[in-house]
């Protein structure tokens, strides 16, 4: 006997097919996953960036310490430090005319021969140029730590830029 619209029941019970609710708890797993994913590639982006930064901030530094390192070595009619308007200036003398450096709230300026004052260096944190006077000799130290990047949400990296450099003035030839 058969009857009109009546549902048939498989013995072997092997469903067709995904229910609903198996559909949407795949679709939030994937979710999920994508959003950790993206959280995870960002945080990759800002470290990159910071790097990025710190890596041009240092070979700028770099480039200014061997740039003073050459000013110092040329100075061979002595170096001086003078207090200027309560700034600390370096005076190198050279045969060139006098080679200056200043510090002046988070930037490094340098000027040569009494022309103007040209940034040498930004994001300076701190620069401290001193004698540094040994037995038969006074070299010149200068200490320079740079500002950390930000990474990200300005949030400061754990990397601290701490440079020195040390230079020794060429004596004026005796006569």
């Amino acid at each position: 006997m058969r009857t009109a619209g009546a549902v048939q029941v498989r013995a072997g019970g092997g469903g067709g097919g995904y229910l609903l609710i198996e559909v949407l708890a795949y679709i939030a797993v994937v979710f999920v996953l994508l959003g950790a994913g993206y959280v995870a590639m960002y945080r990759c982006l800002d470290h990159s960036i910071a790097l990025r930064h710190n890596s041009e901030s240092l070979a700028a530094a770099l480039q200014a310490g061997e740039r003073w390192r050459a000013d110092v070595r040329a100075a061979t009619q002595g170096a001086t430090l003078e207090n200027r308007s309560g700034e600390a200036v370096l005076v190198l003398r050279t045969s060139a005319g006098p080679v200056e450096y200043r510090y002046d709230a988070g930037l490094l300026y340098r000027r040569a021969g009494g022309g103007p004052w040209v940034k040498l260096l930004d994001h300076v944190k701190a620069s401290r140029m001193e004698p540094d006077r040994r037995s038969t000799v006074t070299a010149w130290r200068w200490e320079l730590e740079l500002q950390p990047r930000a990474k990200g949400k300005d949030v400061p990296g754990r990397f601290r830029p701490l440079l020195t450099f040390l230079a020794v003035p060429t004596p004026s030839p005796s006569l």
